[in-house]
């Protein structure tokens, strides 16, 4: 099996902000619940108002799956719905 890893970032615009960071800390404590999540990072950018690294690491591509289908039904589905996200996904060795 391979590791599934996610880098990159979102751009959340200023009027959503507020709303973004009132929702960000429960969906990193869930992700970090998920059966096969072996690291969920997300860190603001010192440079760039609005912007959000995301680095997360899962044990498979099945785990990966999980917590995509889990998100696209969350409450951080919903805040959000429409930004774009910049991210790459790379499968690595166990």
């Amino acid at each position: 099996m391979s590791k599934i890893r996610l880098t990159g970032y979102i751009d959340v615009p200023e009027d959503r902000l507020e709303a973004i960071g009132s929702a960000l800390a429960e969906h990193i404590a869930l992700t970090r619940q998920e059966p096969g999540c072996l690291s969920f990072q997300v860190t603001p950018d010192p440079d760039v108002t609005g912007r959000f690294h995301v680095a997360e690491l899962f044990v498979d591509q099945a785990a990966f799956d999980a917590h995509q289908a889990r998100t696209q039904s969350s409450p951080w589905a919903d805040v959000t719905n429409g930004i774009t996200r910049h991210y790459t996904i790379e499968e690595g060795p166990a």
